[in-house]
């Protein structure tokens, strides 16, 4: 998504976002910025989820894509988080950029995507990554590393050349929000903080006390 920057000058100062009510193209402005700004891994947000004995889970994970419908990652369906989140349909996400001074947090349910989107991204990783959809049984014991390395060598012997298919248990999540919350520290830990949800007529912004 491609939109005009919000902040200029100081962006660490700057509260302008507090006006406004379109949290998607808010967000984009600021994964920009964060994009000039972090050393590393400007998408890299905290997915938490919940098991089934009820106890938070969290790990950080990359952003793979947005728009207006919600915020999409990838992963092993056989995964911790991949049960969690195939079991409760809900989850939370939380991006920082510390460089800017910036959080959002997102609390949304759980869509899986089109096996055509999951085809779409699987195939634009890099070869080995996507050998290593295959070799890794993600969230189980391993005995040594060994034994990964030897998984990896075999599905490159079975896949030597030519398109490597995407595993059925490997695809993507797409957390729908119900808020998006946009939070900017300031001085004397006075910070900007709005949370914005959806409406029939579009978003609400409430803004709230730090």
């Amino acid at each position: 998504m491609n939109g005009s920057k919000l902040t200029t000058g100081d962006k660490s100062n700057n509260a302008d976002f507090t006006l406004r009510n379109d949290p998607f193209t808010l967000f984009s402005e600021w994964l920009e910025d964060a994009r000039d700004s972090e050393p590393n891994d400007p998408n890299a947000m905290a997915l938490a989820t919940v098991d089934e004995t009820g106890l938070p889970n969290v790990r950080i994970v990359l952003l793979k894509d947005y728009d207006e419908k919600g915020f999409v990652f990838y992963t092993n369906y056989e995964s911790n988080k991949g049960r969690e989140l195939l079991s409760t349909g809900k989850a939370a996400l939380c991006f920082h950029w510390k460089s800017l001074r910036r959080q959002v947090r997102v609390r949304g349910t759980i869509e899986t995507v089109t096996d055509a989107e999951a085809d779409e991204y699987y195939h634009s990783r890099p070869r080995l990554s996507q050998i290593g959809a295959w070799a890794s049984q993600q969230s189980r014991p391993l005995d040594a590393r060994s034994t990964l390395e030897g998984a990896v060598a075999e599905y490159e012997n079975k896949y030597p050349e030519g398109e490597v298919p995407r595993p059925g248990y490997w695809s993507g999540f797409r957390l729908v929000p119900f808020s998006i919350e946009f939070w900017h520290d300031r001085p004397f830990r006075l910070h900007d903080r709005v949370i914005m949800t959806p409406s029939a007529d579009g978003w609400q912004t409430q803004r709230y006390y730090p």
